[in-house]
């Protein structure tokens, strides 16, 4: 009896199954599995909790320039959420809080479009993942000592004139050989490495203090670091012209005090303050050294 209803009710167990599970026909045993992973997964999915975790969001809009910046609230379900910062600030924006403003494009750290300061460093935010730390809060800023135009989004003019200035792009004082393309081996090519990846994001220029102090004579790492790109192009043939302009002006190239704040917060891994030391080190070279003869002897007084 005991045998005969176990029978007749395993098969009547499987042929619902079957109809659920049309691929493993003919596999029982998968199709048992198959059935028990999809109550557990149920079960995990009723019995999950809630993870929401703070987002403190800073906030000024032109619209009200008689109230002061302040950090605005948001709570987000984690395991309803992308993994990374953008994630977040994307789902508050089209789920609770339309109004936000912050710049984004790519989402692959490669734009720079989505910088800004994230617990107190600079970054982009579609490379920042989310702490699941659910106990501390989140606090999202604009890049520092920047002007800001709507909550997250900063005036980048003046970091795009800083840019320009240093012209980068390849100068060349006669045409390629063959009249179509600049060769250079594998090697020239290698020795750009490390310079010609950076986004533009601004990260390392706006957590420098020298920055800070000058940002209308000090071009910043960022920009520095392009001047030492297009320096170290084989194919450049005004090398010395931009050695040059970078250090004709003392509050320049020299204004860099080797902080190593841009190395410590660049979301693409560079390093603008070893690319600085390195374009002071060839000025120096460069520069004459006097005469051993024009100077005056030396004396020494007798004991």
């Amino acid at each position: 009896m005991w045998r005969s209803w176990f029978k007749d009710g395993y098969k009547k167990v499987l042929s619902k199954k079957k109809t659920n599970f049309p691929i493993l026909k003919g596999h029982p045993v998968a199709q048992e599995h198959a059935e028990q992973v999809v109550e557990s997964h149920g079960t995990i999915k009723e019995k999950i909790k809630t993870l929401k975790k703070e987002f403190k969001i800073y906030r000024w809009s032109p619209d009200n320039p008689n109230q002061k910046p302040f950090l605005q609230s948001y709570y987000v379900d984690l395991s309803q959420c992308g993994p990374m910062v953008l994630d977040v600030l994307q789902k508050i924006k089209s789920e609770d809080d339309s109004s936000l403003s912050y710049r984004r494009s790519c989402r692959e750290g490669i734009c720079g479009s989505c910088a800004m300061n994230i617990d107190g460093t600079n970054t982009v935010a579609c490379l920042k993942p989310i702490d699941a730390n659910t106990n501390a809060a989140t606090i999202i800023t604009p890049l520092p000592h920047m002007y800001v135009i709507k909550d997250l989004v900063v005036d980048m003019t003046n970091f795009y004139q800083q840019y320009k200035s240093i012209e980068p792009w390849l100068k060349t004082k006669k045409a390629a050989p063959d009249g179509r393309e600049y060769r250079q081996s594998i090697g020239e090519r290698k020795r750009l490495d490390g310079l010609y990846e950076c986004i533009l994001c601004a990260c390392c220029s706006t957590s420098c203090p020298s920055y800070w102090w000058n940002p209308e004579e000090f071009p910043g790492p960022a920009a520095l670091l392009h001047a030492y790109r297009w320096i170290s192009d084989s194919r450049d043939e005004f090398t010395e012209e931009r050695l040059q302009a970078v250090t004709e002006d003392k509050t320049r190239l020299y204004r860099c005090r080797t902080i190593k704040n841009c190395t410590a917060t660049c979301p693409k891994s560079l390093d603008p303050a070893n690319a600085i030391n390195k374009m002071k080190t060839r000025h120096l070279l460069s520069q004459p050294v006097e005469k051993g003869e024009d100077k005056q002897p030396q004396t020494w007084a007798q004991v």
